[in-house]
């Protein structure tokens, strides 16, 4: 008898809050006209602008700090920020589909953004703070899901590549206009510039970003209930092979990213280093790199994605990736890392086709659960690919003893190679057959999949694509009931 008479309290409580939710028609509006893709860009490029402003610093700053084994220490910081990101990904991923975007936006933005105002206070501590902002350094994830909210599928591939172009564009100027601040005026100004950029996207967020996510979509209440296999990071790991789309997907994001993430953490040393491009050079190098990628990731996309299809595009821009790792790994002359950064931008344009192929995939309502999945992913990526790449440098003796702190006028007594190499950049090969593999995965992906509809029903009821990137764990059962309430009170 005890036992039935709780079960009408929770029915009542149920349909309680299912009123509450439905009946607010006309909550308060907040941030500047309605939620879209625009309000997603300016947010990617002010956080992205303030770090890119930070190139130069950033170099000197590491080799001041780790003037012994830089690329190690350089691999390690980087991976222990991305396996942070990797196990925070999935429930963050999870909590801004029930609770809504913008307050997500925030969280992400303002912990990613956190160490900057470190660099000069005290490096150490900036650097601690790197690591430890892993936790919340899923800013895609949520920018994507914010994306799939406010727009129709047939238009997202090309909203995923607006924002990705600029990201681009972010890097376009800042790491020249971050190089010249810091010849001419120290590096104190361009930390301090990063630093407002930082809370002016901040505060950008706070006063005009509306929120995206109806509430019509979504939970509107913190007692909200968030099961553990949520926001478990292994958990999309152990249920991601129950369906073969997913899968072939995941191992090609993992096995294309792996290799790109480390090429970020560091390529900029390796230019320095061994191919000896001066700071000026470098920042022109991203600057142009940058705006190819801008021209591949809007005009280049859109068209890709009308006439050879979503799938086709993704295999194209894997194709590129190997032929750009490949030239990267084998060149020793600088007209050769001119080349193969043009291919680069090209190959810019996998990460939102599969970001496109993956949406289709979900549910309105699971944008933030698979957007976090691929976050989760390159997340992995982000730890494991540093540490590879700096290990297989420290490997093959590729150091930064030679080089000296950054000067006012760009003196920097480089390290000439003492001996001709056949390949100057083994990470980079490798990670050129890494990429061959992930080609070959793809080519069995399905573009036109009816088992991946089925996928997102059974996603609305076991969440299976929900969290391990591109931008977490695959909650539930394969019972059908909603993913995020499957509390069995509500």
């Amino acid at each position: 008898m005890a036992q039935t008479g709780k079960e009408p309290k929770q029915t009542n409580r149920v349909v309680l809050v299912k009123r509450i939710i439905m009946n607010d028609d006309n909550p308060m509006q907040q941030g500047i006209g309605k939620p879209s893709v625009y309000h997603a860009v300016v947010v990617i490029f002010l956080e992205f602008f303030a770090w890119g402003l930070l190139t130069t610093p950033m170099l000197t700053v590491l080799h001041e700090t780790f003037p012994q084994h830089t690329f190690l220490m350089n691999g390690l910081i980087q991976g222990v920020k991305g396996l942070l990101s990797f196990m925070s990904a999935p429930l963050i991923g999870a909590l801004s589909d029930v609770w809504g975007r913008r307050s997500f936006l925030l969280v992400t933005v303002f912990f990613t953004c956190a160490p900057i105002p470190l660099m000069r206070l005290s490096p150490w501590w900036y650097f601690a703070m790197i690591s430890v902002s892993g936790a919340f350094s899923v800013t895609f994830s949520v920018i994507f899901a914010y994306v799939a909210d406010v727009t129709e599928e047939r238009e997202r591939s090309t909203a995923y590549g607006l924002v990705s172009a600029t990201f681009a564009a972010s890097l376009v100027t800042s790491p020249a206009i971050g190089a010249y601040l810091s010849a001419n005026y120290g590096d104190n100004l361009v930390v301090l510039v990063a630093t407002l950029i930082a809370l002016a996207d901040i505060c950008f967020i706070l006063l005009a970003v509306p929120e995206s996510l109806p509430d019509k979509m979504r939970l509107n209440t913190w007692g909200a209930p968030i099961s553990w296999e949520q926001a478990d990071p292994f958990a999309s790991l152990r249920k991601v092979g129950k369906d073969t789309t997913v899968l072939l997907i995941c191992i090609t994001v993992f096995l294309s990213y792996l290799p790109e993430a480390g090429q970020y953490s560091s390529f900029f040393l390796y230019l320095r280093q061994v191919i000896n491009f001066s700071p000026t050079t470098i920042a022109v190098f991203i600057g142009v790199v940058g705006i190819l990628s801008i021209l591949a990731q809007t005009l280049f996309l859109t068209l890709l994605m009308r006439t050879i299809g979503n799938k086709n595009t993704v295999l194209l821009g894997l194709g590129f990736q190997i032929l750009q790792l490949a030239w990267y790994g084998l060149g020793s002359e600088p007209w050769m890392m001119w080349a193969a950064g043009a291919v680069a931008a090209m190959s810019s344009i996998t990460f939102p086709a599969v970001s496109a192929l993956v949406s289709r995939s979900a549910d309105p309502d699971q944008q933030g659960l698979v957007q976090g999945m691929i976050t989760g992913i390159r997340g992995l990526c982000n730890g494991l690919g540093p540490a590879l790449y700096g290990f297989i440098f420290f490997l093959f003796n590729v150091e930064l003893s030679g080089i000296a702190p950054i000067q006012a006028d760009y003196g920097i007594p480089l390290q000439t190679p003492s001996e001709h190499v056949v390949v100057p950049g083994p990470p980079f090969l490798l990670g050129a057959c890494t990429v061959l593999v992930a080609f070959l995965v793809a080519l069995f992906i399905p573009e036109h999949q009816p088992a991946a509809a089925k996928t997102c029903q059974e996603r609305k009821g076991s969440g299976s694509l929900a969290g391990a990137h591109v931008n977490t764990p695959l909650p539930g059962s394969d019972e059908d009931f909603e993913p995020l309430l499957e509390d069995s009170t509500v």
